[in-house]
């Protein structure tokens, strides 16, 4: 006997959040993601999979968070990253099957990251080092002062906070190798900026790591080689604005990392660094959008660049060859990819889909012959199914023509051929620069209303990533005005085949929440409408956003000077007080992108203009990431409120959950 889906299956879930394999053991290692409800907060602990579909086992257990697992290279050790102990995220080391665990070292500002060296003998990690910013970067011989409650944050630089993190300038990241037996450390890199990601080379000699710029544009970064006792630091990259995740190859020629050009470029692709010469070149062209560079891995000895590609909206496991920038694919499907990883014989990936939960899957390298590899969510089987169906649509290309664009349908399995009209959700995703992502924890209303008789709309329009650099860039400049009238037009299609009626919502957050508020002030065709960490008023994002100031002159098409007449005249802040539409908006109260000023600023001009229905929520202590990484409560009431309000104004008429005490 089934039963829907619900709010209060987000308990339930748990997730894949990182995943790592090594060559030659057929078995994966993984941090999984789960609820403890009464405490309201998560618990991450480690399992490992046997890759022909065995049952899997937890490697650990208890109160700790224990991420970022990291076999040794011979496998016969995990090193993985945990709170156990006081609470600060430390560097521990056990047995492959979670005996004898022990600290490594002690950074007493916790760690960030770290990687294997080849020998087993040594580790590289990033570490937290706490700076003084009134020295503005200068380096001095005195211990930071300890900061006291309410101290002034000085802002000298950009960015000066980012999301989720808050006030950067009194920290960095750097880079420190650690001896696996003794845990004795030693510094490998120093200065006024923050190392994002790294690697060593395959013998062991050199670290290769991406790290930010000094002084004003410290939001880029770039490539960098030093040798493996910190000495003879040298730059690699001169003309990118973004450097992430580079990955030496097995034969110790090529760094393989992903970039883009410009600031602001969210669509980033995969390129070859040769060590040896300075060279850089570009791999697989604008072709290879990059759906995760922790993804890119080398196969056949350094001739091939395995990863997980974004194609039109949906995940592919690719090779891309070396010599000739070849793209074969390996697996693929209507789905999306969470982590990736691969082994000598097998690809180990977790999948995103509406109709399945965050499980472990693995096929052979050519692909074909899928196992699922773990059963961590079997109350997904009790829930009746949802469906989701790729559709395409012939809509407005905003030139003057017309092109086809994708998307998915999600609603609940319909018995007895039964093709009466359901009331729909139009879901925005963010970016613009990004695609409709598919994963549970972030979309769980999405099931939850399907499972009342709705059917949700999820569009890849135009500006969206992952259909050609051509289709994401064309917006610029136009947001609204060309990928607005491609989701009408779409939901005008539904509305003729019969498959919804006049009972239309629309939702989104950020970028989609920018282009929930600009619809509501253009179409009255919405009956609800649900604004989520919006960018409301670009001309006021630039400037409080900690990456407005970069990203948004790129997404006005006017960089690297921004253009505050257009600005405002793309704003949905100028066109708000013409809404009917009932208009929920929600937000984190501590959210650095999208700051809390952008729903303001919406939510009280439209309460202020007439009697349009308006509220707003405000989480105290989230940030951007609320809906789907905020605490559990949050995305309970979150998700519970998106519900009653679509419900209770587009489609009064029907059951409606019950609305979430304030």
């Amino acid at each position: 006997m089934t039963q829907p889906f619900t709010v209060e299956d987000l308990y339930l879930h748990r997730k894949i959040t990182a995943l790592h394999c090594v060559p030659s053991l057929e078995r994966a290692v993984c941090s999984v993601r789960s609820i403890d409800r009464a405490q309201d907060k998560y618990l991450t602990h480690l399992w490992t999979f046997p890759l022909d579909g065995a049952r899997g086992e937890p490697l650990t257990q208890g109160e700790s968070t224990d991420t970022s697992p990291r076999w040794s290279p011979r496998g016969d050790r995990l090193a993985f990253l945990s709170d156990r102990v006081e609470g600060r995220v430390q560097v521990h080391v056990m047995q492959p099957d979670g005996s004898a665990p022990r600290q490594l070292g002690d950074f007493p500002d916790g760690v960030t990251d770290l990687r294997w060296m080849p020998s087993g003998q040594r580790l590289v990690v990033a570490a937290v080092v706490p700076v003084d910013p009134e020295l503005r970067g200068e380096r001095s011989d005195k211990a930071p002062p300890e900061r006291k409650r309410g101290a002034p944050e000085v802002a000298w630089r950009l960015p000066y906070k980012a999301d989720g993190v808050g006030y950067l300038l009194r920290r960095e990241i750097h880079l420190y190798a650690l001896d696996a037996g003794t845990g004795a450390q030693t510094r490998l890199t120093d200065g006024p900026f923050d190392v994002l990601a790294f690697d060593t080379s395959p013998d062991g000699q050199q670290v290769t790591y991406s790290r930010t710029r000094e002084g004003r544009f410290a939001h880029c970064s770039d490539l960098w080689i030093c040798d493996a006792d910190g000495r003879s630091h040298r730059r690699m990259t001169f003309q990118h604005a973004t450097v992430m995740q580079p990955t030496w190859s097995p034969d110790g020629r090529h760094i393989a990392f992903i970039g883009a050009l410009d600031e602001g470029d969210a669509q980033s692709t995969l390129w070859l660094a040769d060590p040896a010469s300075g060279d850089v070149r570009q791999l697989g062209g604008d072709a290879i959008d990059v759906a995760d560079p922790e993804s890119v891995h080398w196969a056949d000895g350094g001739r091939s660049v395995v990863l997980v590609r974004a194609h039109h909206g949906r995940h592919q496991v690719v090779s891309i060859d070396v010599s000739n920038g070849e793209l074969t694919v390996l697996a693929a499907g209507d789905r999306q990819i969470g982590v990736f990883g691969l082994t000598d014989g097998r690809l180990v990936y977790s999948v995103n889909h509406p109709s399945l939960p965050s499980e472990l899957w693995s096929c052979p390298r050519g692909g074909g012959d899928e196992v699922q590899v773990s059963r961590l969510n079997p109350w997904w089987d009790e829930r009746a199914p949802i469906e989701a169906h790729a559709r395409a649509f012939k809509v407005p290309d905003g030139l003057g023509g017309e092109e086809t664009i994708e998307g998915w349908l999600l609603h609940a399995r319909r018995e007895g051929g039964d093709k009466s009209p359901m009331p729909l959700l139009n879901d925005i995703h963010g970016g613009p620069a990004s695609h409709a992502l598919l994963d549970f924890d972030t979309n769980v209303y999405w099931q939850a209303l399907c499972a009342q008789g709705w059917a949700v709309l999820a569009l890849n329009a135009v500006g969206s990533s992952s259909c050609g650099r051509e289709f994401c860039k064309r917006l610029a400049g136009h947001w609204g005005e060309y990928d607005l009238p491609q989701h009408l037009e779409a939901i005008r299609q539904l509305q003729e085949e019969g498959v919804c009626d006049d009972r239309i919502a629309v939702a989104g957050k950020s970028y989609g929440g920018y282009l929930t508020g600009w619809a509501t002030g253009h179409t009255d065709l919405f009956k609800a409408a649900v604004v989520m960490a919006p960018v409301g008023n670009i001309e006021t994002h630039y400037g409080t956003s900690d990456g407005g100031y970069y990203a948004d002159p790129f997404y006005l098409g006017t960089q690297p000077r921004f253009d505050r007449s257009l600005s405002r005249q793309l704003s949905p802040l100028q066109y708000i007080e013409r809404s009917t539409t009932p208009t929920l908006f929600m937000q984190g109260k501590e959210d650095e992108r999208c700051p809390k000023c952008q729903s303001e600023e919406l939510f009280v001009s439209l309460a202020r203009a007439g009697e349009t229905p308006a509220e707003l929520v405000l989480y105290p202590g989230e940030t951007h990431g609320f809906l789907g990484e905020g605490a559990p409560s949050c995305r309970e009431d979150a998700a519970r409120r998106i519900m009653a309000w679509i419900v209770g104004h587009a489609a009064p008429g029907d059951a409606a959950p019950k609305r979430a005490a304030a």
